[in-house]
């Protein structure tokens, strides 16, 4: 499959891969706030296409965007960058 230079690309980590062939994470961004200058905590959660179901609950993994593959899955599974002890 190719890759183009313009896909986005985002790390995280698997919460569920109670789906078949599908995968969700949960990409943790520290942004500062711009009023009161404190880092906050943002979480968003990303419906991943994993064809060969690899990835396991706690793995921290790398995703790229995608085509559309269902209502809420636009992304695919890149490469699995650390395993968990799960």
């Amino acid at each position: 499959m190719q890759i183009s230079k313009n896909s986005k690309k985002k790390i995280g980590f698997v919460i569920s891969n109670k789906m078949k062939k599908t995968i969700i994470i949960s990409e943790i961004k520290k942004i500062k706030h711009p009023y009161y200058k404190k880092c906050i905590l943002n979480t968003k959660k990303y419906y991943v296409h994993d064809e060969h179901n690899i990835s396991n609950k706690g793995d921290l993994v790398k995703i790229i965007e995608t085509r559309p593959l269902s209502k809420k899955k636009c992304w695919r599974l890149l490469k699995i960058i650390k395993k968990s002890n799960y």
